[in-house]
């Protein structure tokens, strides 16, 4: 072959190694880079067989790879680039990347292969495989880490929820028993109250009828005489008010005791409701005051209602009685029955001395009087009762009072009649 001495000089520079077989595999060319690679000079290679640089398989399979392109012209490496692993002079391997490429020259077929080196690729492909390696043992690491941390978190945060639970319920008990306590007290403090109101009340309720009964009794002493009848009568009579006023006080604290130790039961019954307020309204006749009058009116509609007629008497003598009581004489009491919307209003009207309004929110209080009934009897206890007695019934009471112009009380009822 000749030389072109610019094509010499670009096959001598190349830096990749060339190398130039013929059909056989036998080396006719190679470049300096070939030399510097594979460790031999020139003429140690040239008329050698390529598989000389070729490990295991790839010297054994070379020939037959040649061979099948010149008969077949299939390509199995010839024109297409491939990696296979070199044999250097000192027996060393190593990976290469090799292009072959056949060409003609008259009628001669030669092939020329291109060597280019991958030791160093190889090597950092390597060192960033290991790198990834590295990586992902440190990601697993740090994950793991970060996992153990944040069910560590995890667990002294279900820690805490325990213990602020655990507290908070210590703080609700704390609380709770506070409020035990404190109810303890104050219902402690009501009945020490309720016992200093009762024992002041029961000793002036009982001492004035006591004293008016000693003084009535030593005078009946005195009066001996048949003429002196008159005031015997007198103060036979005075002495009889007392005592009733006494058996009044004793009732209602009979009455009190039996509600609130739960012996009260409501037990309705038909009946006719006007004869039965013109009966209430005859048992006062006996304490009414000069000129005064008891007028009953009740609708037609009401001739017959279903209630507890003992409780319905008593809630009625007392709202009455306290009407006659507290009302001067000469003056009507009304009690009115009629039918309002569905429901039994009973209201009674006096024309008497009136509640203070800024006393009104206590006035169904036990013991608890109106700073204006100074100087009459009472104990206290009645609209307390009256109050304890409707509760029973299914009922309730309203009212309107007035200083100086009296009060109405409404009885109001739903259920007057029998359930069918």
């Amino acid at each position: 072959m000749d030389k072109d001495p610019l094509l010499e000089a670009v096959f001598e520079a190349a830096v990749d190694g060339i190398i130039v077989i013929d059909v056989h595999a036998v080396i006719i060319r190679i470049n300096q880079a070939v030399e510097k690679l594979f460790g031999y000079s020139s003429e140690e290679l040239l008329g050698q067989n390529v598989r000389l640089l070729m490990e295991s398989p790839h010297h054994t399979q070379h020939d037959s790879y040649v061979q099948r392109y010149l008969k077949t012209g299939q390509r199995h490496i010839i024109g297409i680039g491939r990696e296979v692993e070199g044999r250097k002079k000192d027996g060393s391997i190593f990976p290469f990347g090799l292009s072959v490429s056949a060409f003609k020259i008259g009628d001669h077929t030669f092939f020329a292969g291109i060597i280019h080196d991958l030791t160093e690729q190889k090597k950092a492909e390597q060192a960033v495989i290991q790198l990834n390696q590295e990586l992902e043992l440190r990601v697993e690491y740090r994950t793991q880490q970060l996992t153990d941390a944040v069910n560590m978190l995890l667990e002294v945060n279900q820690q805490l929820k325990a213990e602020i639970q655990k507290r908070q319920k210590a703080e609700e008990e704390l609380l709770n028993s506070k409020a035990a306590i404190q109810h303890a007290l104050d219902t402690e403090k009501e009945v020490s109250e309720l016992k200093s109101r009762f024992v002041s009340m029961a000793s002036h309720e009982f001492r004035t009828p006591l004293t008016s009964i000693l003084a009535s009794a030593e005078l009946l002493q005195v009066y001996t005489t048949t003429e002196q009848q008159s005031k015997r009568d007198r103060h036979i009579n005075r002495i009889l008010a007392s005592v009733s006023n006494m058996i009044g006080v004793l009732n209602d604290f009979l009455s009190l005791s039996k509600l609130e130790s739960g012996k009260v039961e409501n037990q309705p019954e038909p009946f006719a409701l006007n004869a039965f307020l013109e009966e209430c309204s005859q048992e006062l006749m006996g304490i009414l005051k000069k000129g005064q009058h008891i007028l009953v009116e009740c609708e037609q509609a009401l001739c017959e209602v279903h209630l507890d007629k003992r409780l319905l008497k008593n809630v009625l003598l007392n709202l009455l009685s306290n009407a006659v009581k507290y009302s001067p004489e000469n003056k009507a009491i009304l009690c009115h029955a009629q039918l309002k919307d569905a429901d039994i209003h009973i209201a009674i009207r006096d024309e008497g001395i009136g509640i203070p309004e800024e006393e009104q929110k206590r006035l169904f209080s036990r013991f608890y009087r109106a700073s204006n009934s100074a100087g009459i009897e009472g104990t206290g206890l009645g609209l307390t009762i009256v109050q304890r007695y409707l509760e029973l019934m299914g009922g309730k009471i309203e009212f309107v009072s007035e200083v100086g112009k009296g009060s109405v009380f409404t009885l109001i009822f739903s259920n007057y009649q029998p359930e069918s």
